[in-house]
């Protein structure tokens, strides 16, 4: 197990240069956009840029601050990104626009390459004391403290490969599940 601090993320553009994410785990480890299998990232959206395209990826999106935003996509359809620590799940390839609610928010990114592997992004509620399913390849501390295989986590920890997760009432961690095809 290995907890990574959220304050010890690199700040990069995005693939299209109009904002900023952390990475926090990519699978294969050193994998560039164009080859991941997956990746978890933490963004910041503070203007109404549109989002990188990823042909052949599957996306889901949580928001964790911040009033949100209205994803507009492909021209066509509406989703309101309003209610924190609730998934949204989208093709990589649409064409995202953005209008923000407020101000600027930060959200959580999984990408899986279509075909190759498949995620979700599972929400934990506190109090709760279980054995993380099989499968789960990052668990995100998203609000409040966790222990996690015995080790305490704060809020914007991040925790690869964890196996046991013990919450208090009031906190919340985003736990990732990755399979193959």
């Amino acid at each position: 197990m290995s907890i990574l601090r959220f304050d010890d993320l690199k700040a990069v553009p995005w693939k299209n240069g109009l904002g900023v994410t952390r990475e926090i785990a990519v699978e294969p480890v050193g994998a560039s956009m164009d080859d991941f299998l997956w990746r978890v990232s933490i963004a910041d959206v503070d203007t109404a840029s549109p989002f990188s395209t990823f042909p052949g990826i599957d996306r889901t999106i949580v928001l964790l601050e911040g009033d949100g935003f209205t994803m507009t996509l492909d021209g066509e359809r509406e989703h309101a990104l309003t209610t924190p620590l609730a998934p949204f799940d989208f093709p990589g390839e649409a064409r995202v626009d953005v209008t923000l609610s407020g101000g600027a928010t930060r959200d959580f990114n999984l990408m899986v390459r279509r075909g190759v592997r498949h995620g979700r992004v599972d929400v934990i509620r506190g109090p709760v004391a279980a054995t993380v399913a099989e499968g789960a390849v990052l668990l995100y501390v998203a609000r409040g403290e966790a222990r996690v295989d015995g080790q305490t986590c704060r809020e914007g920890d991040s925790v690869i490969g964890p196996h046991h997760l013990e919450l208090p009432h009031g906190a919340t961690a985003l736990i990732v599940m990755i399979g193959e095809i």
